[in-house]
């Protein structure tokens, strides 16, 4: 949320114009949905117990509590107490429908 919350205080204090604002966040989603695709190879799993879920607006948001998670081919874990998983079209930006 870094990126969105530095644009929203840009456009504030009216430096940037909102398109501008747009045209970034559009770069950024097409840019990161690349490199994810091509570059990482790495797996992580994850275990938790899931306390809600909903589907609205053609996006899933998951709420999960207790979750540990592991990478793949390595002995460590991470734990957290809860986690937000939003899940939405994996449609890259720009492409047709």
């Amino acid at each position: 949320m870094a990126l969105t919350d530095t644009l929203d205080d840009l456009i504030s204090e009216r430096r940037i114009e909102p398109q501008l604002a747009m045209k970034i966040l559009a770069n950024f989603d097409r840019s990161i949905t690349e490199v994810l695709a091509d570059k990482v190879k790495a797996r992580l799993t994850f275990k938790g117990h899931l306390d809600t879920y909903r589907f609205c607006d053609e996006v899933w948001t998951f709420l999960i509590k207790d979750v540990t998670f592991k990478m793949e081919n390595s002995s460590q874990t991470v734990q957290a107490d809860k986690v937000k998983i939003v899940s939405c079209n994996s449609k890259r930006p720009g492409d047709p429908q």
